[in-house]
């Protein structure tokens, strides 16, 4: 007889309503199952046209979209999961901390951008700004919790046709961040003495909740039943093992394949990275010695942005920020990713192919090898994360990243303008589900999602009214604003299910830019 951790942990939803396995599940393993059914969902395949980074529209095949990205990481995450189960001592560490299965991880890892909108982090922020302000959503968005809402909600591949149906153990391994914006658990993360990394508020946003969370308030409920498994041996904050080991492998995945993305475009520019981080080097005890009133005044100085970073690090993670390993990472990415990689332009030569392989190869084994198991981790980490030097070598590579990529003028402009076609895109679909002359001609999908909404927001007026009102203010929670917050995630429910070229082509249409009746680009 299986042992009750066990059964915990392969409990679904279903189980308890007494539904019966549904005839598309073809391993016999529930959380192999849990992978296929993820592997196979829509919203796993739309990834493959949404943004990582810079869309994959016009790109060719040289840039990462979200659905290679995602298989990345699950194949990063496997393998961090198999070198930490080859360890006896290890194993017995992760049993006590409520387990550590293969198959979980590597469901987790695919499905983990399940609920990322078109355009990347940059539709997160419109979707976010637009729930809240024009519809009045305490929750906003967040791509991390819209993955949970698919995968408890709106998919349809689970055996009640709501969600995904999947076992605890993974639903609980895709809750990066397991609380919500403002009040499950009991207390919130945010009001911890140090807060778990992403639970605290965003400084430009005082009042609004925490930065990061993977549930809404509608899925808060299906949120607890997954963790209630792990009770005992985490606290209500922490991720379980098998999301660590997913939320590691991402941030591995992410600092290495969106530097080999850009260098492969020829954006990532030896010159002005070699200057940044050559010049920290040879000056850095004299940036350490500037306050940071001189800091800030040093203007576009080559090594002024390392110097930030190494004082951020200091300020948000002292528990592990060290100097000596922050000069050693410093040193090796300008051995490994400016001398290897960049002194050399990519010209798709056998020769950059090669180089860019080994690149990837060697970082990805590097960082695997120094992911450790921390019994008792402090509140910034995970029970699984990287050891010292490798952590700080992910700091900067992500950081050479940020300052070579994401600050560029270009890309910005290209951002500006996805923002704007985002905004208008919600605009013009909340226009057509308030026009009632127009209820029989809504698109099916987006009807449907109304509905659903509706009924959710009814029930937590009547079960938890203040979960429905925004902090700071003391609007009735009636039926004219019940209405409007159905609205709202109907609306951005729909849109955060496109790829970047169907969002595109649905405004064409809705704006009347286009005389072409059907379009394959999107079914409505």
């Amino acid at each position: 007889m299986q042992d009750e951790p066990h059964v915990l942990r392969t409990s679904r939803r279903s189980d308890r309503a007494g539904c019966g396995r549904p005839p598309g599940d073809l391993a016999a393993s529930p959380f192999r199952a849990d992978r296929d059914r993820i592997a196979s969902s829509a919203f796993f395949a739309r990834l493959g046209g949404v943004t990582q980074v810079v869309s994959p529209s016009g790109s060719g095949l040289l840039l990462h979209n979200r659905l290679t990205h995602s298989l990345k990481v699950a194949q990063v995450a496997r393998a961090i999961a198999e070198r930490l189960l080859s360890s006896p001592d290890d194993v017995a560490r992760l049993d006590r901390l409520g387990g550590c299965d293969l198959d979980v991880v590597e469901a987790a890892a695919l499905g983990h951008d399940l609920g990322h909108p078109p355009f990347g982090h940059l539709g997160e922020s419109v979707l976010d700004r637009i729930a809240r302000q024009r519809f009045a959503l305490p929750d906003g968005f967040e791509g991390n919790a819209q993955t949970y809402r698919v995968v408890t909600r709106i998919d349809v591949r689970g055996a009640d046709g709501d969600g995904l149906d999947l076992t605890a153990a993974v639903r609980a391994a895709l809750l990066k961040y397991p609380w919500t914006r403002l009040s499950r658990p009991r207390p919130h993360p945010r009001h911890l003495p140090v807060p778990p990394r992403g639970a605290s508020e965003p400084p430009e946003s005082p009042g609004t909740g925490s930065a990061k969370f993977s549930s809404y308030v509608t899925e808060a409920e299906d949120m607890a039943d997954a963790r209630s498994v792990f009770a005992g041996c985490l606290e209500d904050w922490q991720q379980s093992v098998e999301a660590s080991v997913m939320d590691t492998a991402d941030d591995i995945a992410y600092a290495i394949h969106d530097l080999e993305d850009f260098h492969r475009v020829g954006i990532l520019q030896h010159t002005s990275v070699s200057h940044e981080l050559t010049e920290w080097l040879g000056h850095a005890v004299e940036f350490a010695a500037l306050s940071d009133d001189d800091l800030a005044a040093g203007g576009d100085r080559p090594g002024r942005s390392l110097e930030l970073l190494r004082r951020r690090l200091h300020a948000k993670d002292g528990w592990i920020a060290h100097d000596e390993a922050f000069v050693s990472a410093v040193k090796k990415v300008v051995a490994n990713l400016v001398t290897k990689l960049l002194e050399v332009p990519f010209d798709r030569s056998l020769q950059a192919e090669q180089a860019v392989a080994a690149f990837s190869g060697e970082w990805t084994r590097r960082l695997v090898e120094g992911v450790r198991v921390d019994d008792k981790p402090t509140t910034r980490s995970g029970h699984v994360a990287l050891a010292v030097e490798q952590w700080h070598e992910v700091q900067v590579l992500k950081f050479v990243h940020r300052r070579f990529v994401l600050q560029r003028p270009d890309l910005a402009l290209h951002q500006r303008g996805q923002d704007r076609l985002l905004s208008k895109l919600v605009e013009a679909l909340d226009n057509w589900l308030i026009d009632r002359s127009e209820a029989a001609r809504l698109p099916h999908r987006l009807r449907d999602l109304f509905d659903r909404a509706a009924d959710e927001f009814a029930v937590l007026r009547r079960e938890d009214p203040e979960a429905l009102v925004a902090p700071g203010t003391s609007t009735p929670v009636d039926g004219e604003h019940l209405e409007r917050m159905a609205r709202g995630r109907a609306v951005i429910d729909f849109i955060a299910s496109l790829t970047d070229d169907q969002a595109a082509a649905l405004l064409e249409a809705l704006s009347g830019r286009t005389t072409q009746l059907w379009n394959d680009t999107f079914v409505l």
